[in-house]
């Protein structure tokens, strides 16, 4: 396992602080407050840390305040139901004592059932292209100062766009994008890690969708970005050591806000994971 790989598994190894309470470290990825994949990551964590002998198959959070990446973050979880089958937890993520998210997890007892899936898109190989790392670098000229070191550092999830656009100068575009990601390194054979750094990664590069065909970027001066809810669907077992593609769209934007969602697929071509977003969008007049 990597050095910037560990650093994020032990971010999301959670610190017992009383019954069903738990806090984690915050993480400074250069943006102007903490990532929402990380609070996503933790309080899956901290759920999970309540049931035995059952996976997470679903994840439904509200972000409600901007997380602060100098302080830490307290995760109540409260027990709502242990049926023969789910179990369902709800978790309160706090700073300095203001919730900055509320969720609900279901967890399931393993079973056999009905099993049909949508295609895999067919899509250029990860093998042929280049990730958002490199691409980073090709631009560290260009980057602000300010931002420069955070957005050019190594990342433990390597990311590979396909048809991959230029944050400093987008143009309009289909309201869909495709990549190929991974953690770097070999991790171990933990579901409920994965699953983790799988709602860690899923907020990468999903919100960008719906501002695609409007030709700007989270860069672009006036504009007002963030994550307004998230929800993950996990199908299928899946390791984030090996490559997956995550084919995201854009179906509509409107009142300042816009929706995304995603299917996460294995390089097999076997769905694992579903998402859906809806998120601020909003251009701030120069008046503002």
């Amino acid at each position: 396992m990597l050095d910037v790989t560990r650093k994020l598994v032990e971010l999301l190894d959670l610190a017992p602080i009383g019954d069903d309470h738990f806090q984690g470290e915050s993480e400074d990825l250069g943006f102007e407050n903490v990532f929402g994949g990380q609070v996503l990551g933790q309080a899956l964590m901290a759920a999970s840390r309540t049931v035995e002998n059952r996976t997470a198959h679903s994840l439904h959070a509200y972000f409600l305040r901007p997380g602060n990446t100098r302080l830490p973050i307290d995760y109540e979880v409260q027990r709502v139901r242990d049926g023969g089958t789910f179990s369902v937890r709800r978790v309160i993520a706090r700073q300095d004592g203001k919730e900055i998210l509320t969720g609900s997890m279901s967890f399931q007892v393993e079973e056999p059932g009905f099993d049909h899936q949508v295609p895999m898109p067919e899509v250029s190989n990860f093998d042929k292209l280049k990730s958002e790392h490199t691409y980073a670098l090709m631009l560290k000229q260009y980057i602000p100062e300010n931002r420069r070191e955070k957005f050019t550092r190594d990342r433990p999830i390597e990311i590979r766009p396909i048809d991959p656009v230029n944050p400093l100068k987008p143009e309009p575009k289909d309201p869909q994008k495709q990549a190929w990601f991974r953690a770097q390194g070999d991790l171990p054979d933990d579901p409920v890690l994965h699953r983790c750094l799988l709602a860690y990664s899923s907020d990468f590069g999903l919100l960008g969708t719906s501002l695609h065909p409007h030709g700007v970027s989270f860069m672009n001066k006036g504009m007002q970005v963030a994550s307004l809810d998230h929800s993950i669907w996990f199908h299928r077992e899946f390791r984030m050591d090996d490559w997956l593609l995550y084919d995201k769209d854009s179906p509509s934007a409107s009142g300042g806000r816009g929706f995304n969602r995603g299917n996460i697929f294995n390089r097999d071509g076997v769905l694992v994971a579903s998402t859906c977003q809806e998120a601020l969008i909003r251009q701030r007049s120069a008046k503002s």
